[in-house]
């Protein structure tokens, strides 16, 4: 038995476990915060069969797709301590990190 953790955009979250719970998978779904851009996130814990894994991995390569985006990074002000003024930066939001982990143990009560 396999343990699948799923760090997924926003975004991609409702229509994964929609996807993933229409191809008979169990989904438990956490709130999350990204580091870097502070964005929501979502964390999906999916259990399943070993040989079942590769299914779970197709579904979640197919629904969350990485993508570029238009942010704003504060950059230091000249002379100023501790001033910020922001500027544009594009960077690549979306895919999926995805965690597959043995079980040794699971109980359903």
């Amino acid at each position: 038995m396999k343990l699948l953790i799923a760090i997924v955009q926003d975004e991609d979250a409702n229509r994964l476990v929609s996807e993933l719970m229409d191809a008979g998978f169990s989904v438990t779904k956490l709130a999350t915060t990204g580091g870097f851009l502070r964005s929501g996130n979502t964390t999906l814990l999916i259990g399943t069969d070993d040989a079942k894994v590769p299914v779970v991995t197709g579904i979640v390569e197919k629904v969350c797709k990485a993508r570029r985006q238009m942010t704003t990074a504060p950059a230091p002000v000249g002379g100023m301590a501790g001033g910020f003024n922001p500027y544009p930066l594009e960077v690549t939001v979306g895919g999926a990190t995805l965690f597959v982990l043995s079980v040794e143990q699971f109980v359903k009560l």
